[in-house]
């Protein structure tokens, strides 16, 4: 009498209909623990975001039920801290805009130079090495990088400009810009890379150069990609703290002169934090409207990415 090989086909011939039905129950019952799990990681992210929104928004109204709204966004002097208090939010503004500038200025050409020749012109081994030292520039802590711009670049900037101060927004604007040209050139890099070969291969059968190719072929077709890396960098700009806090001055100034010292949104919520304001007073209150001016800024950037996004998407 021969032997019948064990197989798994045999052996699920042999099992009983209830060892089957165990299996299959385990098996979605795995499911739906895993699922869970992926929603409540999904719910923490909502719940965190509401909580903020709540906590700025119902401390802020305690802010503003105490100073007027026209006040806060008119006038021309920020002094929430002394005697004679004033609390144009302008003042702030102008500091946070300018810096980021100064930084958007230095990281949107340099990160898309560095995404094309990564993307189009690096050879394979020159981009496997490169791409890592540019992703570890943006975990350098930012403190580093405002103690940089501190005691190298302002000295460096002063040898060209000798009226320059030792605080200013034009050095830490520059060193900001440093900091984000990572995330700009990663993601641009990305969404060039994500681009189908055959477009490429198509100009390249027309004649056009790599250069060519690149520009006009590419970059138009991530342009939703590469929308989003500035949206990204720019966000990132407006909620830079310690740079700004350690090379800028934090003194509140009304300018868009990047070679004047000023204050921005974080820089002042820093400011307020580490001090001595007792907590629920008029100053300690004008974090929480200033967070919730920052939050604002962000979320207008974040719509006008989406909205960029979807619009080149459609047209591409």
């Amino acid at each position: 009498m021969s032997s019948i090989p064990l197989t798994a086909d045999n052996l699920d011939s042999m099992s009983s209909p209830s060892d089957r039905l165990k299996v299959d129950h385990f098996r979605h019952l795995k499911e739906r623990v895993i699922e869970s799990i992926m929603f409540l990681a999904a719910f923490v992210s909502v719940v965190t975001t509401l909580g903020i929104v709540y906590i700025l928004v119902s401390e802020s109204t305690v802010f503003f039920r105490q100073v007027p709204l026209s006040d806060f966004l008119f006038d021309r002097q920020w002094t929430p801290l002394f005697d004679d208090a004033h609390y144009g939010i302008m003042v702030l503004l102008s500091g946070t805009i300018t810096s980021s500038v100064v930084a958007l200025l230095v990281a949107i050409p340099l990160g898309t130079i560095i995404a094309i020749y990564l993307s189009e012109f690096a050879p394979f081994v020159v981009r496997e090495v490169a791409k890592p030292f540019l992703e570890l520039l943006g975990g350098v802590p930012t403190i580093i990088y405002g103690y940089f711009a501190l005691v190298f670049l302002t000295p460096l900037l002063q040898k060209i400009y000798p009226d320059l101060p030792g605080f200013n927004l034009l050095s830490a604007g520059i060193v900001m810009g440093i900091m984000i040209i990572p995330y700009v050139a990663s993601l641009s890099e990305d969404a060039m890379k994500a681009v189908p070969m055959a477009l490429r291969e198509g100009s390249y059968a027309m004649g056009a150069t790599r250069l060519q190719t690149s520009l006009r072929v590419v970059m138009p077709a991530a342009t939703s990609g590469i929308a989003s890396a500035y949206i990204l960098g720019i966000s990132r700009a407006v909620g830079e703290t310690m740079i700004l806090a350690v090379a800028a001055g934090m003194q509140p100034n009304l300018t868009f002169n990047p070679t004047e010292p000023g204050a921005t949104i974080t820089s002042y919520i820093v400011q307020v934090a580490l001090g001595d304001l007792p907590h629920g007073s008029i100053g300690y209150q004008t974090i929480f409207a200033a967070g919730l001016t920052l939050m604002l800024m962000t979320l207008a950037f974040n719509l006008l990415g989406y909205y960029m996004r979807k619009k080149f998407r459609e047209a591409y």
